[in-house]
């Protein structure tokens, strides 16, 4: 009998972002973040109320690998994205 292995799945983090509908030009900031599987070494720029230009920063390193796979403005002020990392 064959050696069973399983198929490595993708890293993803989802995050939901809001701005300040208060302050014009407010930065979008992290409201929740989850993460499915691994999102090392970024986990500590996915608290919420973190600046989401620096997370994403950070997890489209070239280092770090994740890509968007999907973003949606649910409102002017508020949104969410979808990114993956293959392994």
């Amino acid at each position: 009998m064959g050696r069973v292995t399983a198929v490595p799945q993708p890293d993803l983090v989802l995050i939901s972002w809001s701005r300040n509908p208060l302050v014009a030009g407010s930065p979008r900031r992290i409201v929740a973040a989850r993460v499915i599987g691994n999102a090392s070494p970024c986990r500590a720029d996915l608290t919420p109320n973190a600046l989401l230009r620096t997370a994403l920063a950070y997890l489209q390193d070239h280092d770090v690998g994740f890509k968007i796979v999907f973003r949606q403005r649910t409102s002017n002020i508020s949104g969410y994205l979808l990114l993956q990392r293959n392994t």
